[in-house]
């Protein structure tokens, strides 16, 4: 469900934003580094196999050069092999998480918790792109594989478009096939179409209608690539079904869509990722929060998917009601039919993280009615089967050695996945140990407080210099991340209500990223981009006066990694006063490590001011 609120993180910015992410990144040698791959083999000894569709007893695996060569009892161990000893534990093919939206170190963390293979559902095409391509040389031992249906079909200020990217969007079924062929060329996988109004969630947005809905489905057809659909209510669901939807990429919890919608599912032989981590955060009860306390995961949950799996979505004022109990039965009913069910997460919106959410989909599935056998397969040979990955999900010989060692028994107890004893990637062991030491430096930044501010007031500027009564301030610009765009941060003379001076951020974004920007930056901590809590704060206010464009507001939190919240504002001829409060960017202020002003990602020249600039105290809350 990215995209799905105007706080969800705009993470493609935040591969861009080289400020934020150079300082947060591991060190080098850290679990993000790349292993060296090795064609030595490694043996399996009595282990519990799950091979994708039944658990079988105890008996040997044996791995080489990235491929599982055999299995049987007594295997006779090659000269040089690695002995693993399963004797207790459940050796399955690495988890496949069906529905991700894969930026940053995504890859890296989700490998970490046993997701070898992400199915993302919409992200930057070049990102994709480039991690295809590793792939395909080899080159991606030390993280999940990616497949991705690339960019979304939306309508123009459609879903998926709400945070001022430039994505390219579609205004009529007669262009559905040009502009499902440009997809292709991308690179996208499959075809993913928004089918979505906003308003189970009290939003209110364009949507493709449902004459462009079928086109596409239809064009996606002809070139033979699935099509599938993200609805966010029930009556989407039945429509989307009925314009010959290959899958449903999430279901609701508005309502029940009706005796027989499940029949009707089954008859269409879609497939339906439920997501039902995030349904149950849509209801405001973050959807990973068992997760948190988990001791067999605590210690690779960076200090970013803690608070992730903690968090619901926030309910926008005059949403319909929603009910996790309508997701569940849905679930109920469409397996009593016999619909195929794929487990995805929906990584990385509010009750979810990479990788660790997945075992709480699982768990969620066997509580709507899968066996816990079912629902392992809804993360392994099922999806390998619907996306035709032929070469995965299953523990047989011939197939890649991406594997899963449990201690226990998950068909028994499905919670058995989280006590993870090793990930292997193409034969090559994940070093777990690595990422658990990130997890310690990370978790020790703790914030610091952000001390008296007179009227919550930060820079008046008015001194003639960028100066502040916390933090700092400094350029932001996108060279550091392939971009050409170029610009002045500065102060100049002129404020608003006649002050004397105001920050200047002038310049030309150029389209040499997709994601593009040029701003200048506050970070309250010293040193910069370390976390400091402003929660007794409500948000931050400013004045602000331009060339009547719109730019960006974005805010990075320790808890939500380097990626940016974003809000959007309008710089009009005349000075005005902009008030965003921490809950607009859905955190609660309490580790925030900086704030970004900046023009694009629309490319040329712009020009705009901010005066002013202040944080939210209950008094100057209007």
């Amino acid at each position: 469900m990215l995209l799905l609120t105007s706080f969800t993180p705009a993470a493609f910015v935040s591969r861009s934003l080289t400020i934020a992410a150079a300082l947060l990144l591991p060190p080098a040698g850290s679990a993000l580094a790349q292993p060296t791959p090795t064609s030595g083999a490694t043996l399996f000894r009595n282990t519990r196999v799950f091979d994708g569709e039944r658990m079988r007893p105890a008996q040997d695996v044996l791995v080489a050069n990235g491929i599982i060569v055999r299995l049987g009892q007594s295997i006779t161990a090659p000269v040089g092999a690695v002995i693993v000893d399963g004797t207790g534990r459940t050796l399955l093919p690495g988890l496949i998480d069906s529905h991700t939206h894969s930026f940053d170190d995504a890859l890296q963390q989700a490998v970490i918790f046993g997701v070898t293979t992400h199915l993302d559902m919409f992200s930057d095409h070049a990102f994709v792109r480039a991690r295809r391509a590793e792939q395909e040389a080899g080159r991606a031992t030390n993280r999940a594989d990616l497949f991705s249906s690339g960019t979304l079909v939306t309508a123009p200020r459609g879903h998926g478009t709400q945070f001022g990217l430039i994505i390219p969007t579609i205004t009529s079924a007669d262009s559905a096939q040009v502009f499902v062929d440009a997809r292709i060329a991308e690179g996208s996988d499959w075809i993913k179409i928004a089918y979505d109004d906003g308003r189970a969630y009290g939003m209110g947005m364009p949507t493709v209608d449902r004459a462009t809905l079928q086109a596409v489905i239809a064009a996606a057809k002809r070139r033979n690539k699935l099509a599938v659909v993200h609805v966010g209510d029930a009556g989407s669901a039945r429509t989307a079904i009925d314009a010959g939807a290959d899958g449903l990429v999430h279901l609701f919890t508005d309502s029940s869509a009706g005796a027989g919608f499940a029949k009707r599912v089954a008859e269409q032989k879609a497939f339906v990722i439920p997501t039902l981590v995030v349904l149950k955060s849509i209801t405001g009860v973050g959807g990973g929060a068992p997760l948190v306390d988990d001791a067999r995961l605590r210690a690779y949950l960076l200090p970013a998917s803690r608070s992730s799996l903690a968090q619901g979505f926030p309910r926008r004022p005059g949403a319909p009601a929603t009910s996790y109990a309508v997701a569940q039965s849905t679930v109920r009913a469409l397996h009593a039919e016999g619909v195929t069910i794929l487990a995805g997460s929906d990584a990385q919106n509010p009750g979810t993280a990479y990788g660790a959410a997945m075992h709480r989909e699982l768990e969620l599935l066997v509580e709507a009615g899968l066996t816990p056998v079912q629902a392992l397969s809804s993360a392994t040979q099922i999806p390998a089967r619907v996306f035709s990955l032929a070469d995965r999900g299953r523990i047989a010989p011939n197939m890649r050695a991406d594997l899963l060692l449990v201690t226990g028994d998950p068909s028994s107890d499905i919670t058995a996945t989280r006590d993870i004893v090793g990930v292997w990637k193409s034969g090559v062991p994940i070093d777990r140990a690595s990422f658990a030491q990130r997890v310690v430096t990370l978790s020790a930044r703790a914030p610091t407080p952000a001390g008296s501010l007179e009227n919550g007031l930060v820079s008046t500027f008015d001194a003639g210099s960028l100066t502040a009564s916390l933090g700092m301030w400094f350029p932001s610009p996108d060279n550091m991340a392939g971009g050409t765009s170029t610009g002045r941060v500065q102060v100049v003379t002129g404020g608003a209500n006649a002050s004397s001076h105001a920050l200047s951020v002038t310049g030309t974004i150029t389209n040499t990223v997709p994601y593009a920007w040029y701003g200048a930056m506050w970070t309250p901590g010293a040193p910069p981009m370390s976390p400091v809590d402003l929660s007794k704060f409500k948000g931050l206010r400013f004045n602000t006066q331009g060339d009547g464009q719109t730019y960006r507001v974005m805010v990075f939190a320790q808890s939500r990694g380097t990626a940016p919240l974003t809000r959007t504002f309008v710089a009009g001829t005349e000075w005005r006063a902009v008030e965003l409060t921490w809950a607009d960017f859905g955190i609660d202020g309490r580790d925030v490590t900086g704030v970004v002003f900046a023009g694009g990602p629309q490319p040329g020249v712009f020009a705009f001011r901010v005066d002013g600039f202040a944080l939210i105290t209950d008094a100057s809350l209007r």
